[in-house]
């Protein structure tokens, strides 16, 4: 029988399959409707089964919220080759699950997966997409959050999506101080922090990363004598969980002395030690500044950290907690 336009275009329509595919299947199936779109959805399991197993290293990430701020998922919708993921069909249909996660609060990926898509469940659209698109297709990481002030972000053409809890101790209205907000969700995109405070960390693992600090720095050094560069100095700490008061208190001192022995003269100290203060500080917590938000310099500002940067725009807002999900 003869397939008409009309009903490849409703074919198309009701599953997304490509113009061809369609055809096919209403061939296949004499003309009817249901009968093609179980063609389409056997096609696809069938392709799902031999390519199961293959690297989906490519895909989309999408991060979005709730009109009001106060529901965000990020969905990572993965697929094996970059000239799928650059597709505006696939990144709609990434687009489309987000939404779906969203509307309906999917607590995690295997909620999501039995959740209702255009009259068939999440899972299923995702394995006719297999067949349409002829490659492993999945959602391959999920974060939700909800009942918080919440802003997202997607960066670098959907490849990072990042979700940003905001605590807010005077209950305002948060919608002033979204744009602020995405701003650190670009850095924590940008700059990959791990966790949000030093005080996160286990004393085994500054343990480590002090060694490991020091070493690599001697290492550098080694090469910048052969250069006949100015040497860096080996930080005796890496974070400020090391940076007791009692610490603090000695290295004043201990600049004090040196300032001394260099002819300043005492009444001007209290000018120089607390940049110096400050430098010895910066020097000495690098394992902060390269895992812990708030430690690290902000990307739109980096004459602050991350963390006074929030407390000069509103000392009311504090970040929670963050979501970062990445193709990578």
């Amino acid at each position: 029988m003869a397939i008409t336009a009309k009903q490849v275009n409703e074919l198309r329509q009701k599953t997304g399959a490509g113009l061809m595919d369609c055809k096919k299947a209403l061939v296949a199936s004499e003309g009817d409707m249901e009968g093609a779109i179980d063609f389409l959805r056997k096609k696809g399991q069938k392709i799902a089964e031999k390519r199961g197993g293959r690297d989906a290293t490519e895909g989309a990430v999408i991060a979005m919220t709730s009109d009001d701020n106060k529901t965000g998922v990020v969905v990572k919708v993965s697929c094996e080759t970059d000239f799928v993921s650059q597709n505006a069909e696939f990144v709609g249909f990434a687009k489309a699950i987000a939404k779906i996660a969203l509307d309906n609060k999917a607590k995690t990926a295997e909620e999501l997966m039995t959740m209702d898509m255009d009259g068939e469940t999440v899972q299923t659209r995702i394995t006719e997409k297999v067949g349409t698109i002829g490659e492993n297709i999945s959602v391959a990481a999920y974060e939700f959050m909800t009942d918080a002030n919440l802003v997202s972000y997607i960066h670098a053409g959907n490849k990072i999506g990042v979700l940003v809890s905001v605590n807010d101790s005077e209950n305002g209205d948060f919608d002033q101080h979204v744009d602020f907000f995405k701003g650190v969700a670009m850095h924590i995109a940008a700059m990959n922090p791990k966790i949000l405070s030093y005080e996160e960390f286990d004393a085994e693992f500054i343990a480590k990363e002090t060694e490991a600090f020091a070493e690599q720095i001697r290492v550098e050094n080694e090469e910048r004598v052969r250069l006949g560069k100015h040497l860096k100095n080996v930080p005796e700490f890496v974070s400020k969980s090391q940076l007791t008061p009692e610490v603090l208190a000695k290295v004043e001192e201990r600049i004090k002395a040196d300032l001394i022995a260099e002819g300043k003269p005492e009444a001007i100290l209290d000018r120089i030690v607390p940049g110096k203060l400050e430098r010895f500080v910066a020097d000495n917590t690098l394992l902060d500044q390269e895992h812990c938000l708030l430690d690290q310099f902000f990307a739109l500002d980096d004459s602050k950290t991350v963390g006074n940067a929030i407390k000069d725009y509103n000392s009311n807002l504090s970040i929670d907690t963050f979501k970062r999900v990445t193709l990578g």
